[in-house]
């Protein structure tokens, strides 16, 4: 009888450590797969990123042949037909999560904004972006193009109207 009880109690003590190792797997199978859920959304949430990249050139050309014709006096019908296009262009890209990132009057950011040059002040407040060469872009929460500008200078020994490297 005592070694009935002895091999009871030893099955019971291995069904312990058997459904111990369930329970770990179970709980490590569902850390597996919340991480590639995870994972799964992150890539989906940027997986337009290289297109979207590719896109904004055009964008950029778009804008420059509308200042150009509104400069130039253009006919009207180019300028709405521009404007027009540049507006839905602009409404695919937020769909997208695409925005533009604030640049002209914003204190320069060297995380979104890539400055070419620094100006004088003159009277604006220093590290304040004065123009805007080329617009940025966010990609939902990250930056898919930096803001090329210009920036005021921080203060006299600076130099004027010299590029400055500034990686984003």
């Amino acid at each position: 009888s005592s070694a009935s009880e002895q091999q009871g109690q030893s099955l019971e003590e291995e069904l312990k450590a058997t459904q111990d190792r369930y329970l770990r797997l179970a709980a490590e199978f569902e850390n597996y797969k919340k991480r590639v859920q995870k994972d799964q959304a992150e890539y989906t949430k940027y997986a337009t990123e290289r297109l979207l990249r590719e896109l904004l050139p055009v964008l950029d050309n778009l804008q420059r042949a509308l200042q150009h014709a509104q400069q130039s006096g253009g006919t009207n019908g180019l300028i709405e037909g521009v404007e027009l296009t540049c507006k839905q262009y602009l409404e695919v890209l937020s769909r997208f999560g695409v925005r533009p990132i604030p640049s002209v009057g914003q204190p320069f950011d060297p995380a979104v904004h890539q400055a070419v040059a620094t100006v004088d002040p003159q009277g604006r407040a220093p590290n304040t972006i004065v123009e805007e060469y080329e617009k940025g872009y966010y990609l939902h929460d990250r930056v898919l193009r930096p803001a090329i500008v210009t920036v005021a200078a921080s203060g006299p020994d600076e130099c004027r109207d010299a590029p400055v490297k500034s990686t984003p």
